[in-house]
């Protein structure tokens, strides 16, 4: 799980007016972090099958994620892809 801080350091770098916390590059963004964390985890435990179930379900999450803002606002998908080193 994200840390308090470090999930609304993400939020606030990537979020698109002043209350937001739902549209897609901050959920993109939020989903990359917790890509990367259960990426770790599982270099160290390899066995654990349920937690390589969940971080395939987060990754198909971001690429439909990714997908609808390249179809339905492409700068803000650069943007993004660029910053997250997605692209």
């Amino acid at each position: 799980m994200l840390k308090t801080k470090k999930k609304s350091k993400i939020i606030g770098f990537h979020k698109v007016h002043e209350t937001d916390t739902g549209s897609p590059e901050v959920q993109i963004s939020l989903l990359s972090e917790r890509i990367t964390e259960v990426s770790q985890h599982l270099k160290s435990h390899q066995k654990d099958s349920s937690s390589r179930k969940g971080l395939l379900r987060m990754i198909i999450r971001r690429k439909r994620l990714m997908n609808w803002l390249k179809a339905n606002a492409p700068k803000r998908y650069q943007k993004l892809a660029k910053s997250l080193g997605l692209d």
